[in-house]
């Protein structure tokens, strides 16, 4: 929902989970000098409309006020502008196809590895060797180092890979609940009943709601072609 006022946004609230929008990122006193967005409006009327928490459940998007060039010419704090919005668990920003200053881009791109999610692998342990028809014990540790989960049910696997042969092995773990921190995914994974006996390549992703693809860049660097990030060799017995 738009953030218009309390009564119209708690209404929505009070009926499903909505996150929030809003058009005038960036205002620091473009409309006049004594009153400006982003620190007249959007704090109080943020929390008036009930919208503290929704970031946890949907998405929050907001749309440049005027240009950002308009803002450099203006001299007003991009450092500010961009911890508020982050403050705000932004997860899109619409620019309106304008450039962003030369002298900006540092901030910008810091500004992206943060919007919305960043999914981290952090630490991952598997077993080495495992037996035809057994299960297969993955650990691994986990860092969100942007400021919203998922909104959309992605779903991390694993995969085992020979020659052109890819078997998946789903993990039961949803990134809609991945919020901003650390968090783990612990699971002992039956082997597919037609996987042969050899040695296999094993490789991590996070796919598409629909279809078994990679659809997720992780915050790492490794990844190969298909979208999918190599962990090591499994040997099946």
């Amino acid at each position: 929902m738009m953030l218009t006022d309390p009564a119209t946004n708690r209404y929505g609230l009070a009926r499903r989970d909505l996150g929030w929008r809003a058009d005038c990122l960036g205002d620091l006193g473009g409309f006049n000098a004594n009153w400006c967005h982003m620190y007249d409006l959007y704090p109080q009327q943020i929390e008036a409309c009930g919208f503290t928490d929704a970031w946890r459940k949907a998405p929050v998007s907001l749309e440049v006020c005027w240009v950002m060039r308009h803002w450099h010419d203006l001299g007003w704090d991009i450092d500010y502008i961009i911890e508020q919005s982050l403050k705000w668990h932004i997860s899109s920003f619409n620019a309106k196809s304008s450039a962003v200053p030369d002298a900006w881009w540092p901030q910008v791109e810091r500004w992206l590895n943060h919007m919305g999610y960043r999914f981290v692998p952090r630490k991952l342990a598997f077993d080495p060797t495992v037996t035809r028809g057994g299960e297969f014990r993955f650990e691994s540790w986990w860092e969100n180092r942007g400021v919203a989960p998922a909104y959309r049910a992605f779903r991390p696997a694993l995969s085992l890979v020979r020659g052109a042969d890819r078997w998946l092995l789903p993990l039961a773990a949803d990134p809609r609940e991945w919020l901003p921190g650390d968090f783990f995914v612990n699971q002992a994974l039956a082997l597919p009943p037609d996987l042969p006996s050899g040695e296999f390549d094993l490789a991590l992703s996070i796919l598409d709601p629909w279809r078994d693809e990679p659809a997720i860049r992780l915050g790492v660097a490794g990844r190969d072609a298909a979208g999918w990030y190599p962990l090591g060799q499994v040997r099946v017995d």
